[in-house]
């Protein structure tokens, strides 16, 4: 029999604790329209790492915030998450059949229903920052509410997005164009997750902060790129989603500007940097540090 690790084992936790979570929130609360709710339900409980919230409980860890004043963070993080991936596979965006094994939400329940999924998940994840109960000041609230929406709107991820449809082949981005717009598309979420996990934290300095935002520009990028190999190179059997989107949207990606081993040896370095900045943490981040390498090896 396999001994499950420490690691192995805070992540089974933590991952349970989002789904509880999540659960109480999507199937015990009864809202008017029964089958917006399924909708929700189907693209936030369907699976996935979990990796936004797990970023978020790693980063409290080291300054041993409480779990209830990450509860609410993890929770939202993941619900914009979710809302910003049923929106991403509409016929509108990148039209995808398969997300995290199973259908897309929109070819589910059809396109009209996944908008209004989409929109009540974002809704939804702001609700609970305000109202989930934890022993968290309204300051605090204020605070994550600041980081995530900017990280979530149009200074953030929805840009990103907008350049990603925008951005083909045809629109010969430079490297440092396409990397910006890859730190909007995901990096800006990533990066929140750090930031949601200091605020729930109540001691931290000024190295530790900077070290921390060091690192989650570095991961977000890595994310990112290795996201693109794997559209390329992926089984959709193993990743549980569709593959070959942006090829077959001519989207700009960093594989296509400078070819796929490029590619690979900038999201390795891109991730070792990640590590490196974590080194004035000490073993308080060993756990940041293994979910960084569990992240890197996503699988193909």
């Amino acid at each position: 029999m396999n001994k499950v690790g420490p690691f192995q084992a805070w992540i089974a936790e933590n991952s349970l604790r989002v789904h509880q979570g999540l659960l109480y929130y999507l199937e015990n609360i009864s809202y008017p329209a029964p089958r917006l709710q399924e909708s929700m339900a189907y693209a936030a409980l369907s699976g996935g790492k979990r990796i936004r919230p797990l970023l978020i409980y790693a980063t409290g860890k080291i300054f041993d915030a409480p779990l209830e004043n990450l509860d609410l963070a993890a929770l939202a993080i993941e619900l914009i998450h979710s809302y910003s991936l049923v929106h991403d596979d509409l016929p509108a965006m990148d039209n995808a059949e398969w997300r995290r094994g199973q259908l897309t939400c929109f070819k589910a329940f059809g396109e009209d229903l996944a908008i209004l999924a989409g929109d009540a998940l974002q809704a939804l994840a702001f609700e609970i920052i305000a109202t989930h109960p934890a022993p968290l000041t309204a300051t605090k609230r204020l605070q994550m509410v600041q980081v995530l929406s900017r990280a979530s709107g149009p200074c953030g991820m929805v840009s990103g997005q907008a350049l990603d449809i925008f951005n083909t082949a045809e629109a010969s981005l430079a490297e440092n164009e396409l990397l910006q717009m890859y730190q909007l598309k995901t990096g800006a979420l990533i990066e929140a997750s750090i930031h949601l996990g200091l605020c729930a934290a109540s001691v931290k300095s000024p190295q530790q902060q900077k070290a921390l935002e060091s690192y989650a520009e570095k991961v977000s990028l890595g994310f990112q790129i290795q996201d693109d190999l794997l559209d390329m190179e992926g089984k959709k059997e193993a990743i549980g989603k569709s593959t070959g989107l942006d090829e077959a949207l001519k989207k700009a990606t960093y594989p296509r500007l400078v070819g796929l081993e490029a590619a690979k040896k900038k999201m390795e370095k891109l991730f070792q940097q990640a590590f490196d900045a974590l080194e004035p943490l000490g073993p308080q981040a060993d756990f940041l540090r293994q979910l960084t390498e569990y992240v890197g090896k996503r699988d193909r």
